[in-house]
């Protein structure tokens, strides 16, 4: 069991990620998205990326499909709502020109330490790698069938690439939510190009607010979305809520580091960078690796632990900063316009945050009680 911290909570400025402005969230049926979108489609070649004009057909459609999706949408009267609009419209604008350099997993890679001149190939290795590090170090059975989780959601799934991973891997179900209709139709584009349809599945969904009944999920993956959360604690008893008795919880997310003794706050200048950060991704408040332990032992769950992995994906972000300036990557991030470009010039402040120990990547795991 990971070691308890009892540093309280790190307290935020109202300036560090204040809401970001947008129109409101229309909520759009990934499935349907997926049928109006004719250059989503696989083709012989294989999965085709998705074009810029075909994401401003997609966002221009605007396909109300709430009862399509049992997903409703109540956002004009939701505090959260523009912070919400702002991850969609974010990653609406971002992922194609990372699915085009990086692939289908959009979440750091797991190396050995110091690890150096690393290929394209090598680091998209290791992002399968960070996958089956994260359910190692969590323990999730592999080699007895009748113990592997047979239904699994995806909390934050992107385009689809941990979802059709662990599918693949476990024979299971997977049930993958993002707050993107760009990414929702594109992971379901992918998945059908991967004859993966029957395993998984793709809706637009709040992960403050699950689509789900109350102990369906043998495991709930979150592989880099909890910093997107603004209420830390209604997250964490979500993953709880949807999670089977005896389930996996797993979270892989950015924290800060933890206070030190008679710290009651981070630095200034620490929470200038952070602030500087959060703009750039839509990020709310941070919170530290021992709040997230403090959280799950508050929804009473077993087995927790927690590791610091920030050593591990040093080799990440200097890879992506090098990626982002190929003139393929700057042609790609100027055509998705302000939202990518702004993201792109923010990529040095989170090599900055690991080097200063201020940024940690953090894994936490846990099981529901049987």
């Amino acid at each position: 069991m990971a070691a308890i911290y009892t540093t309280p909570l790190a307290r935020f400025p109202r300036s560090v990620c204040p809401k970001i402005h947008d129109r409101n969230f229309n909520i759009e049926c990934s499935a349907e998205l997926s049928k109006r979108v004719g250059d989503a489609r696989p083709t012989n070649k294989g999965p085709a990326t998705l074009t810029t004009t075909t994401r401003r057909k997609m966002m221009e459609q605007n396909v109300g499909c709430q009862a399509a999706t049992g997903v409703r949408s109540e956002l004009d009267s939701d505090p959260n709502a523009d912070l919400r609009q702002g991850i969609a419209d974010f990653y609406d604008a971002s992922s194609e020109v990372w699915e085009e350099i990086w692939g289908e997993h959009m979440h750091h890679g797991f190396y050995d330490v110091a690890a150096q001149d690393v290929s394209l190939s090598d680091h998209r290795a290791a992002q399968r790698r960070m996958i089956e590090e994260t359910l190692s170090f969590a323990a999730v059975p592999g080699e007895d069938e009748s113990k592997r989780p047979k239904s699994i959601v995806d909390v934050g799934c992107g385009i689809g690439g941990s979802s059709r991973y662990l599918a693949t891997k476990y024979g299971a179900t997977v049930k993958g939510i993002t707050l993107s209709p760009l990414q929702a139709a594109r992971a379901t584009a992918l998945s059908a190009a991967a004859s993966l349809s029957s395993k998984v599945e793709f809706q637009v969904a709040d992960a403050l607010n699950q689509p789900f009944p109350d102990g369906q999920f043998d495991l709930v993956w979150s592989m880099e979305s909890g910093e997107h959360m603004p209420d830390k604690e209604k997250f964490m008893k979500e993953l709880v809520r949807v999670a089977a008795p005896g389930g996996f919880i797993i979270i892989v997310t950015w924290c800060h580091r933890d206070l030190l003794p008679g710290e009651v706050s981070l630095k200034p200048s620490e929470l200038e960078l952070l602030d500087k950060i959060c703009k750039a991704y839509y990020l709310p408040a941070w919170c530290s690796p021992s709040d997230y332990v403090k959280l799950a032992q508050a929804s009473s769950l077993q087995d927790i632990k927690t590791a610091d992995w920030s050593d591990n994906v040093a080799p990440f972000w200097p890879a992506v900063i090098r990626s982002a300036f190929s003139w393929r990557a700057i042609a790609g991030v100027f055509k998705s316009g302000w939202k990518t470009i702004k993201g792109a010039f923010a990529m040095s402040l989170m090599v900055k945050g690991y080097k200063q120990g201020l940024i940690k990547f953090t894994v936490i795991t846990a099981r529901k009680p049987a």
